[in-house]
């Protein structure tokens, strides 16, 4: 890891994870940490056994309320994450597992929530799919109609 900036199009940014989570969620804390990203740990604090949705709930209404700009949830999958996280008003919530995936839930959907699964998606993998995720404009125009209509 370098101290090189990481220059993100988002302001603030928020982390929470489950206990399945929680060392990929310290890694990429850490990883952005290092990168002089601003980032608030919603938790969990050690990876005793929790309860996912309690803690997408959290971190989706810290974005409600504006406390955040964009959200990174980990769970073992990242879909009980994001099915969570969808519940509540504003949200858009995407599992990403691949760059293209990242991209495009950025550019075509506007998500201000990635969600990752520990399980599935390696540390390096990762870092990489968060790193895009916050440096990706939304490209508005008729994605802007479809997303009004959610």
């Amino acid at each position: 890891m370098s101290n090189i900036k990481l220059k993100t199009i988002f302001k603030t940014a928020c982390i929470a994870s489950d206990h399945a989570g929680y060392k990929l969620k310290e890694s990429i804390k850490n990883y952005l940490i290092s990168k002089n990203v601003s980032i608030f740990d919603i938790g969990p604090n050690n990876n005793q056994s929790v309860d996912y949705p309690d803690f997408a709930k959290r971190l989706s209404n810290r974005i409600r309320l504006k406390k955040s700009d964009v959200g990174i949830l980990v769970c073992g999958s990242g879909t009980g994450m994001a099915i969570s996280a969808n519940k509540i008003k504003s949200i858009r919530a995407a599992v990403c597992y691949n760059l293209k995936s990242t991209r495009l839930s950025r550019q075509h959907n506007n998500a201000n929530i990635i969600a990752l699964g520990s399980r599935l998606t390696n540390k390096k993998l990762s870092f990489k799919l968060v790193e895009t995720f916050l440096k990706t404009k939304f490209e508005g125009g008729r994605h802007l109609r479809r997303i009004k209509k959610i």
